[in-house]
């Protein structure tokens, strides 16, 4: 797993100010299943998908692949 999707899952849940409790509820996920993502664990497409939405962010931003968050940053981003 690469770690800047692991990075990136925890900062992006540290920066709403949401314990893995929260996250995992909103996942319908045990708190110990939530850690495990963080820790490496492979996150099923459909939960990354669910988190990526929660936090209007794009998929390639979660698995690290750009650093540009979201679709509406992808547009100001050409414009420029």
């Amino acid at each position: 797993m690469d770690k800047d999707y692991l990075i990136r899952l925890k900062s992006l849940r540290e920066e709403k100010g949401l314990s893995q409790q929260q996250i995992a509820k909103i996942l319908n996920v045990s708190q110990r299943t939530y850690s495990y993502y963080e820790n490496g664990r492979t996150i099923p497409p459909r939960l990354l998908i669910k988190l990526a939405k929660y936090y209007d962010v794009s998929i390639d931003y979660m698995l690290g692949i750009s650093n540009i968050t979201n679709k509406q940053n992808i547009k100001e981003e050409k414009i420029h």
